[in-house]
């Protein structure tokens, strides 16, 4: 009689446990079914909301830089509602300039900058040589920064028109600019 009181504690006990496994996975799969779904559902809003950052929708900012010498840093914030990526880097026109400075290609992130509302990204210009061996010095007084698009047959028309001080800035044939980045210490330290 002990016997199966024995087996069937032992019958009860098992199915108990088969049960709770039971509910366990079941509860599991259905958190990470809800938990991947969740994901793709912001995934998918992030890149259906996302714009290209340019002049009509962000706020850009030039100023020189005391350290390190002879640069200047681009800030521009999101001004629009939804968020905005910052492609590759600005491509600034100082005057009447009929070409753009060149990319330092050690600076690219590793990710598109993306902006949410409010939110700033940053680039530098190094804007001539630090040791005076470039050519061509001459001072400038206006700027156009001209922004990216995801591809190279994407127009991006608005340019934005920062002010520089009304001394102007020192440009030689050694400028060149660094890729948009999401922190300030990225944008500087080249």
């Amino acid at each position: 009689m002990s016997s199966i009181r024995m087996s069937r504690a032992r019958f009860v006990t098992a199915a108990a446990t088969v049960a709770v496994a039971a509910l366990s996975l079941t509860a599991y799969s259905n958190g990470a079914t809800a938990h991947a779904e969740g994901a793709r559902a912001a995934g998918a809003a992030k890149a259906k909301a996302a714009v290209t950052c340019q002049g009509s929708n962000t706020k850009t900012v030039a100023a020189p830089l005391s350290r390190p010498v002879n640069h200047m840093l681009l800030t521009v914030t999101n001004t629009g509602s939804v968020p905005c990526n910052l492609y590759q880097y600005p491509a600034v026109q100082f005057g009447e300039a009929q070409s753009v400075p060149p990319v330092i290609e050690a600076s690219k992130p590793q990710a598109v900058v993306t902006l949410a509302p409010k939110q700033s990204g940053y680039a530098s210009v190094n804007l001539s040589a630090a040791d005076g061996s470039g050519k061509h010095g001459h001072t400038e007084k206006s700027l156009t920064v001209w922004f990216q698009g995801r591809t190279a047959d994407e127009d991006v028309s608005s340019a934005a028109h920062p002010s520089l001080p009304a001394k102007g800035v020192w440009i030689d044939d050694s400028i060149k600019v660094t890729y948009w980045q999401q922190n300030l210490d990225d944008a500087i330290i080249w």
